[in-house]
């Protein structure tokens, strides 16, 4: 079910907050290599662990590239297609499935699943901070230092078409915003500061998320989880008193008329 994928990526998250707290360094764009925090390049083999690790980890679809982090768009886009493809950026370094184990540390060319050699494409249409193309599969930024704010991090002003609440219990479709209320929630989610999400983690304490999606005018969508106590999204940011009274009030008026 699709709520079982859901919750799993975030705990999955947070496992590889944990294997990455080390930080990540950069890489020299060679097939294979990758450099460590001494400068030193190491080969794909040289990280090769699978020989030697025991512990059972279950990866997501990531893709580290150009010290940014990106995760495979699954539900909110679609296969793409040549045309759509813009420069190439770079290519697969690592395989990271199957071949690190708990002391995984990411370098840039790393990638859960796409093998080695593998093409990093832009996506035409959006800035590559944002979204970047691998084997035809739209991956998107969910991790990136270097945004200052939500707008930094996601490329979508002027490109939302509204705002929705998904079921936290199968990822369906609840209701939509109002245009009115979808317009005011970009307006302020976009200027909020963007921090680091593993501040999120430590410092929210469990609760329920809400799920919303962001639907695109090219059809694609985002889907990010905010936490009403903490005042906090998943993706790195903390809302302002506004937002979250916006937010929980259009999610009780979908919710009251689904009949929820």
């Amino acid at each position: 079910m699709r709520m079982h994928r859901s919750w799993k990526i975030i705990i999955v998250n947070i496992l590889i907050i944990m294997l990455t707290l080390n930080g990540c360094s950069a890489v020299e764009h060679k097939k294979g290599s990758a450099a460590n925090h001494s400068g030193k390049v190491e080969t794909a083999s040289s990280r090769d662990q699978s020989d030697t690790c025991m512990a059972e980890i279950e990866w997501m679809d990531f893709l580290f590239i150009n010290g940014i982090n990106y995760l495979y768009n699954q539900d909110g886009s679609e296969e793409v297609k040549d045309s759509q493809l813009g420069e190439q950026l770079g290519e697969v370094s690592f395989l990271v499935s199957n071949h690190a184990c708990t002391n995984y540390t990411r370098m840039d060319g790393d990638a859960a699943f796409l093998p080695i050699g593998t093409p990093i494409y832009a996506l035409k249409g959006y800035k590559p901070e944002f979204r970047v193309v691998a084997n035809y599969k739209v991956y998107e930024v969910n991790e990136n230092a270097k945004a200052a704010t939500m707008g930094d991090l996601l490329d979508i002003r002027d490109r939302v078409v509204k705002v929705s609440l998904d079921s936290g219990l199968d990822g369906s479709h609840i209701g939509d915003f109002s245009p009115e209320a979808s317009t005011a929630f970009i307006d302020q989610l976009l200027p909020l500061a963007h921090i680091e999400y593993q501040e999120i983690y430590k410092n929210a304490k469990p609760e329920t998320g809400i799920f919303l999606r962001v639907h695109l005018k090219d059809q694609t969508s985002i889907r990010m989880v905010f936490y009403p106590n903490a005042n906090a999204f998943t993706l790195g940011a903390y809302g302002t008193e506004q937002l979250k009274a916006l937010i929980m009030a259009q999610r009780a008026q979908i919710k009251s008329a689904a009949g929820l």
